[in-house]
């Protein structure tokens, strides 16, 4: 497996989050830096929140895909799409700001059999769609470095409540539990008007090992576990924002995905986008990102849509 693009993000994205870090001042106090700027430009998934200050975050990404890359050879393929709804609830608990709790939902609606993207909203049953609830995270987020206060770590359980990862050759989700850890950091320019963001994204996947057969049509159905046990992902990504107003950003970002273990794929991602801040509580997020390479996977595009209210 070719892994020269991981180790070029990986690398970069601790080599600018070292410089960060040795660069840093005791000048994290977000909510002195609060009045000043908007939330859009102070709240980043680093920045933890005050007590009793809610977060709530509600995320649509619809995934396309008309290609796969396996053993190195690619191919068209007919398209299958795959819609994920994320309903993110954090809440700060300490004086200190240095934790915060929360809760992560997962609703997923994934069709086969060349449908159009937009088939994965209809909300009946057929031979080429599954949909449903399939994972729920109790979540901790927190600072580990005090005096960086625009580093944090954000641990998950993921509990799969998928019990049968393929049916009839549709997939809807992990059924492995795992255990997830991001690792954020931005900083944000002398100007004011730029900002870097990164993370590093690990998960650690456990638990049945898939059990599967396939019919007389060569469909796929998994009986119990899940393809991804005994499986590690290592995803770091940077983002690159400007904030035209104190209101509005556009952004760029690159991504990278690799799986070691019992199951390997990596691929990359590159992508465009913009926030907007609509009320002092409520922001617009819009994405979109392109899978521009890979091994062992499907190669797609995603269009993503999100909204978050903080108080």
């Amino acid at each position: 497996m070719n892994n020269s693009y991981f180790k070029i993000l990986l690398v970069s994205t601790l080599i600018i989050n070292f410089n960060a870090f040795a660069q840093e001042k005791d000048d994290t106090d977000t909510e002195s830096i609060s009045v000043q700027r908007s939330n859009i430009q102070t709240y980043t998934p680093s920045v933890l929140l005050k007590k009793e200050q809610w977060d709530i975050k509600f995320f649509n990404n619809l995934y396309t895909e008309t290609k796969a890359t396996f053993d190195g050879v690619e191919a068209d393929k007919p398209r299958e799409n795959y819609l994920t709804s994320t309903l993110e609830i954090f809440t700060g608990i300490s004086d200190s700001r240095r934790f915060n709790l929360g809760v992560i939902v997962e609703v997923r609606s994934n069709t086969i059999g060349d449908k159009d993207a937009f088939a994965v909203f209809n909300l009946g049953t057929d031979n080429f769609s599954r949909k449903g609830i399939t994972s729920i995270a109790p979540s901790i987020k927190w600072q580990p470095i005090e005096r960086i206060g625009k580093f944090s770590i954000q641990s998950s359980l993921n509990i799969p409540l998928v019990k049968r990862e393929t049916i009839d050759g549709i997939f809807l989700d992990e059924a492995a539990w795992n255990l997830q850890n991001r690792l954020f950091y931005d900083y944000t320019f002398a100007s004011g008007n730029w900002q870097l963001f990164s993370e590093i994204n690990t998960q650690y996947f456990f638990g049945d090992k898939e059990v599967a057969t396939f019919d007389s049509l060569g469909r796929k159905t998994t009986s119990k576990g899940s393809f991804a046990t005994n499986t590690f992902i290592v995803n770091p990504g940077l983002f690159l924002s400007y904030f035209p107003s104190d209101k509005s950003t556009v952004l760029g970002f690159v991504q990278h995905t690799n799986r070691f273990g019992d199951f390997t794929q990596d691929f990359t991602a590159l992508g465009v986008g913009g926030k907007y801040q609509l009320t002092d509580a409520l922001n617009l997020e819009v994405l979109y990102n392109k899978f521009v390479r890979g091994n062992n996977t499907g190669l797609g595009q995603s269009f993503n849509i999100g909204l978050r209210a903080l108080f």
